[in-house]
């Protein structure tokens, strides 16, 4: 089953379901992508300099020092 069939099949289950059952299921899947989420972070942290390299890219955007992406040029 691919994601576009997984998500109709969701929303069809959505719609059989009571006001307090969709609460709950609500929470449950907000509890699902914020864990995600964290995942994620969590895994951005375990990257050797991440969290100096994020610090300095942050401060160089407050400071104007980027470049638009559409201004970029490739060296090929």
């Amino acid at each position: 089953m691919n994601t576009t069939e997984i998500r109709q099949q969701a929303k069809e289950y959505v719609e059989q379901l009571s006001p307090e059952r969709l609460l709950v299921a609500v929470d449950f899947l907000a509890y699902l992508v914020e864990r995600e989420s964290n995942e994620a972070t969590e895994e951005l942290l375990q990257i050797p300099g991440f969290q100096e390299a994020f610090a300095k890219a942050k401060k160089n955007i407050a400071a104007g020092k980027v470049i638009p992406v559409d201004q970029l040029k490739r060296k090929y």
